[in-house]
């Protein structure tokens, strides 16, 4: 499709394509430049102009919300909404393990299939997932001064216009589209699971926010494999890329049915505005009293003040499951397609076998969200990690001889990519749970970045060649990790089932103040 500049090694050369000076080159360099500045526009207008320092001044949780009434039309039509813009959002990170052995080939890459290439491929996931950091950082912080909608709004501007990078002639180009892609799709997921946690009733939370997160989780990794499998023979890697266009409109046209929390509303002052979206929702707002004996936040202002007084015993647990899960989920399953054709798989054959591992646990989402929502917030976070610790340490265990007992290889992925994908979903509802509206969006986005920190650890180490991206070492360093985040949630967790959000987060505070005395 590109002509590229070959260099002594007779691979073509990552960093060339068409010429500089080419009217190719030339307007794709427009074009970045315009998409850039639309982006910084977008930016400039939801965020500078929206609210001043001064105009936003957050009032103290004197509200609770009548929670404890059914799901209406109006609930469902949300999670709909919800189960498919987290499919979408899924959709454009998980896309990376798939593109990698295409781009591999075309560029001329090191990959576990091109041992000899020249630059690595893991520079690309690399990319994306550190922005993905970035983003869950930046938006969490968005979410909890701009508002969680128009975050959304903005995400979904930045996952949309980064579905040029298919058309990129030049791999640095797609590592830096790549890594602006992670900054939408990272600051995406927080905000959805803050909002829909803070918009559904307390008996029907737990396991409809779980739900929501695992359908979409799963459905996402479905689609994407199925993409894969599907366009990828026939249109080569760079349509899994292109396909961020339609999806990303239909993100922004999803937006129509999305409302702005209740709660964020009403922590603003904005009774009114807050009253006018209950009244969908079948809840309104009714007086409380401020929670007392509740020891005061610290001082430092920003993500620190998660990891100290009041917030640091639910704080660090989470934290550290969320790296153990990350390793999983940007660890082991991002160089999945890439150990399977390693292994002798062709590359229909790899996709469509995680497809088919996808599908195989995408039933156990229901039972997961049942768990959470009607036995055990906290045992089910153990159970997920333990499943998943057990299933790697198995693959580990196993190594290369599973890829020539196919219903074996079936069954062991598709624990990890279920297990992985559900602890994802609980622990980012979890998280939403436990912490006041106020500090709500920024703790999910430190969890979902913390998430995203431990992908980055593995592909940092594979761009270092300090350990190469084999089924066995990436499966043992993310069963290590989740183990040890298992005993971490089991040894200290608040449980949230049946209990309203203002009833949980003073229970918390309460906690770290009983730890710390």
């Amino acid at each position: 499709m590109y002509e590229h500049l070959a260099h002594p090694s007779g691979h073509p050369d990552p960093m060339a394509g068409s010429a500089w000076g080419s009217p190719m080159m030339i307007t794709m360099m427009v074009g970045m430049v315009f998409i850039l500045a639309g982006v910084a526009a977008c930016v400039y207008g939801i965020v500078g102009l929206r609210r001043t320092p001064g105009d936003y001044r957050p009032g103290p949780l004197r509200v609770s919300f009548a929670d404890d009434v059914p799901l209406t039309r109006a609930h469902w039509a949300l999670t709909v909404v919800m189960v498919l813009a987290v499919a979408i959002d899924v959709m454009k990170p998980l896309s990376l393990s798939f593109v990698v052995p295409g781009m591999a080939q075309e560029y001329g890459l090191r990959s576990p299939v091109h041992p000899h290439g020249s630059l690595p491929v893991a520079l690309l996931p690399l990319s994306g997932i550190s922005g993905t950091v970035i983003g869950s950082f930046l938006w969490g912080r968005f979410g909890d001064r701009i508002g969680r909608r128009p975050s959304i709004i903005l995400a979904a501007v930045v996952f949309l216009t980064t579905s040029v990078c298919g058309a990129m002639p030049q791999f640095w180009m797609n590592l830096v589209m790549c890594f602006l892609m992670g900054l939408g799709a990272g600051g995406m997921l927080p905000l959805l699971f803050t909002l829909l946690t803070e918009t559904v009733p307390t008996r029907q939370r737990g396991w409809l926010v779980v739900l929501v997160g695992g359908v979409g989780t799963a459905g996402g990794y479905v689609l994407t494999s199925w993409a894969a499998s599907l366009l990828v023979p026939h249109f080569g890697w760079r349509v899994l890329w292109l396909l961020g266009l339609p999806t990303g409109l239909l993100l922004l046209l999803l937006n129509r049915w999305i409302p702005e929390s209740a709660r964020f509303l009403a922590a603003c002052g904005r009774p009114a505005d807050a009253e006018a979206v209950l009244a969908r929702y079948g809840a309104r707002l009714v007086s409380a009293q401020p929670p007392a004996d509740v020891p005061a936040a610290s001082t430092h202002d920003g993500y620190l003040r998660l990891l100290l007084t009041p917030y640091a015993r639910a704080s660090l647990p989470l934290v550290v499951f969320a790296l153990g899960i990350g390793l999983v989920t940007h660890g082991f399953q991002l160089w999945i397609p890439s150990d399977l054709q390693r292994l002798g798989l062709s590359e229909l054959t790899a996709d469509t076998t995680l497809r088919d591992s996808a599908l195989l646990g995408l039933p156990f989402n229901l039972v997961i969200a049942w768990l959470y929502g009607r036995w055990s917030s906290k045992a089910t976070l153990v159970l997920l990690g333990t499943c998943t610790a057990v299933s790697m340490m198995t693959l580990a265990a196993v190594g290369d001889r599973i890829a020539v007992h196919p219903l074996s290889l079936h069954l062991l992925l598709a624990v990890p990519i279920w297990s992985a994908g559900s602890a994802v979903a609980v622990l980012s509802a979890y998280t939403a749970e436990v912490y006041p509206t106020a500090i709500r969006s920024q703790a999910s986005g430190l969890t979902a970045a913390v998430t995203k920190v431990g992908g980055v650890l593995m592909i940092a180490v594979v761009v270092a060649a300090v350990s190469p991206p084999s089924l066995r070492t990436t499966a043992l360093l993310g069963a290590v990790t989740v183990a040890l985040a298992t005993v971490a949630i089991a040894l200290s967790g608040v449980e949230t089932r049946s209990r309203s959000l203002e009833e949980i987060s003073t229970s918390a505070l309460e906690g770290n103040a009983s730890a710390s005395a």
